[in-house]
């Protein structure tokens, strides 16, 4: 009795294995992979092989290995668990690779270490969740699914942007998000620096631009719900990074091959520089302080407008705001050693330009016939600051308007119209699209997770391609998702709101396009929600909550229907203001709401458990999103 039970644990033990092998969630999908059926044990004495040149990738899975599996790791070339090798082979690029785990081991082959770094983080994904732990995890099987893969990317951007402006985000912080970032394989972090609620670099030659420029009223409550601060509220809210910080964070973002791109958002967004340096605004004598998020713009039509004399944007008829940019990107561009320095350009109102006697003289001194030609001529005397520190120069895209000259490229973010005109035009383009690439709109039912400008389900995010049809795909960089903080007050939060829809962004970013499967990348979506818990990832369960639409019918019925992201869900509601659980009436097709509904209460459940979020809707929310029918 005692064998067949042995026997059948054996049994159960071997199928579990091969059922893990069949089910390798890589996130993203790679280029090509073959699955097997064995495993492979790491043994208690882990060697790895690798060349010296490969040392930086080769020390960080030691270290890893040695801190969450507590057994010992060396290096050698006998017994050797895991090894890394140099190739040649044109096709893999300097960030494909090949991984190979069978019986004898893991095998990573690229021709760079970024390769070699990219095939780490798909073994990681195929092993245990314990992986990501950051401490030992000793009652963990140490097992990786034999499979083969061949893997490159798509796109050489895969980004993602922080904004620390709005919120404050400490060193440690952005060292977490640029860890999320490496587990799947983004390669470029933006880094949002300066805007209207303060400025975050140190800038040596110009010390007011953090004693004053960083430090704004405290706010607790929700963004724009606050009345304008007296000019003598305290200032204690905010903060900055030395330049000894940028270093740590950029060399820290190098060992896991990522760039830094700084962003200093100019001529617009300049409220927290003007503060500091009142003398580069159009209106210099007016009492200004760096914005605690209440209003001072009406942000309607295509880059709004100030609603009072206050202005952020940099005076571009005065030459002192030139030598202060000067300064500026002389000491920007020896602290990041990628390309591209991001000069912002957007949303820049114009109005007070419009009023200014000087401007006015610069338009005719420089027979600029309006104020979108008065943007370009500021725009080219940023880009010929940028260059001069042998930068290329990179804008929203904005700055296409009034024409661009050079080497400049653009990020598009109104939609794809901007990367179309300027990839058009013969620019480098990196698709931002805010309709589908921002991780700042709320991701579910509204209701539950507040509104914030709108909504964006990961669905749509997936379904976006960056390459236009027509358009040479040579010109398009690549993709971005970007996270604004004005609703984001921490990085549990900015965690939450990013994962699992970058998921959907890494994808479109690594992936073929023909290797894109909605239905299969949901279900690895969900099996990565075990490793970010064991990664210690605050993540969005919003794709177990049903999108939720309604319909207003000639006859003034209105109609509610709700659609599922993930198969396998029942959701079930009331209309009656009782709480719904899995004996409430199940949803099977579009519902006629009585007229004395006061709200619709939802829930959603899997194989008899709840697993969905618990939804309130107002009818008058309900009403309010409605779409006529004929």
């Amino acid at each position: 009795m005692k064998t067949l039970k042995l026997l059948a644990l054996a049994i159960a033990h071997i199928c579990v294995n091969q059922i893990s092998a069949q089910n390798l969630n890589i996130i993203p999908e790679p280029y090509q992979v073959s699955k097997g059926t064995g495993i492979f044990v790491l043994p208690k004495n882990i060697v790895i092989n690798a060349p010296s040149s490969a040392n930086i990738v080769a020390d960080q899975i030691a270290t890893q290995l040695k801190t969450i599996t507590g057994k010992n790791v060396s290096t050698g070339k006998s017994n050797v668990t895991i090894t890394l090798d140099i190739i040649k082979d044109e096709m893999l690029g300097t960030e494909g690779y090949h991984l190979n785990v069978n019986s004898n081991g893991i095998l990573i082959s690229a021709n760079a270490n970024a390769g070699l770094f990219y095939g780490w983080q798909t073994v990681q994904q195929i092993m245990p969740a314990a992986i990501y732990a950051k401490t030992l995890q000793a009652n963990t099987q140490w097992q990786v699914p034999f499979v083969s893969v061949i893997d490159k990317p798509r796109f050489g951007w895969r980004g993602l942007m922080l904004d620390v402006s709005r919120h404050f985000f400490s060193k440690a912080d952005v060292k977490v998000f640029l860890d999320d970032m490496a587990r799947y394989k983004y390669n470029r972090f933006h880094w949002h620096l300066t805007d209207d609620q303060g400025w975050r670099i140190e800038i040596k030659s110009l010390p007011k631009l953090t004693s004053v420029g960083a430090w704004r009223p405290d706010r607790k409550g929700k963004w724009a719900n606050t009345v304008t601060p007296a000019l003598d509220e305290p200032k204690t809210y905010g903060g900055f990074y030395t330049q000894e910080d940028i270093k740590e964070v950029v060399a820290y973002a190098k060992s896991k091959f990522i760039e830094v791109i700084p962003e200093v958002d100019i001529p617009g967004h300049s409220m927290a520089f003007i503060t500091a340096y009142p003398k580069l605004s159009t209106t210099p004598n007016y009492p200004y302080q760096v914005n605690a998020s209440d209003d001072f713009m009406d942000w309607e039509g295509i880059n709004g407008h100030a609603t009072s004399r206050i202005d952020n944007s940099l005076d571009p008829s005065n030459e002192m705001v030139y030598e202060y940019l000067d300064k500026v990107f002389s000491e920007i561009a020896p602290l990041f050693p990628f390309e591209y320095i991001h000069m912002g350009g957007d949303e820049n109102a114009k109005n007070n330009w419009d009023k200014s006697t000087n401007v006015h003289a610069l338009m005719k001194k420089e027979g600029l016939k309006n104020q979108n030609e008065v943007q370009s001529y500021f725009v080219r005397r940023v880009q010929k600051i940028i260059n001069s520190k042998g930068k290329k120069l990179m804008g929203w895209d904005e700055i296409l308007e009034g024409g661009l000259s050079g080497d400049a490229a653009v990020m598009s973010w109104r939609g794809i119209k901007g990367g179309i005109e300027a990839a058009k035009q013969g620019h480098k383009v990196v698709m931002s699209p805010n309709d589908f690439n921002y991780l700042d709109f709320y991701q579910g039912e509204q209701t539950a997770e507040g509104k914030v400008y709108r909504g964006l389900r990961i669905k749509s995010t997936y379904g976006f391609d960056p390459v236009p049809e027509g358009i040479d795909p040579n010109l398009i960089l690549g993709n971005q998702a970007n996270q604004w903080t004005e609703q984001i007050f921490d990085m549990r939060y900015a965690q939450y709101m990013t994962w699992p829809r970058a998921l959907a962004v890494a994808e479109t970013s690594w992936s073929q396009k023909e290797n894109k499967n909605w239905n299969k990348f949901i279900n690895k979506v969900e099996g990565q929600f075990e490793k970010l818990d064991a990664a210690g990832v605050r993540y969005a369960k919003s794709i177990y909550d049903p999108n939720v639409t309604t319909q207003i019918r000639s006859n003034g019925e209105l109609v509610l229907n709700m659609e599922s992201e993930v198969e396998g869900l029942d959701i079930y509601y009331t209309i009656n203001d009782q709480m719904p659980d899995n004996f409430s009436e199940k949803f099977t097709g579009p519902v006629v709401l009585p007229e004395d509904v006061m709200s619709v209460r939802v829930i959603s459940y899997r194989n008899g458990k709840q697993i969905g979020k618990y939804l309130n809707i107002p009818i008058e929310s309900l009403k309010k999103r409605a779409v006529k029918v004929l």
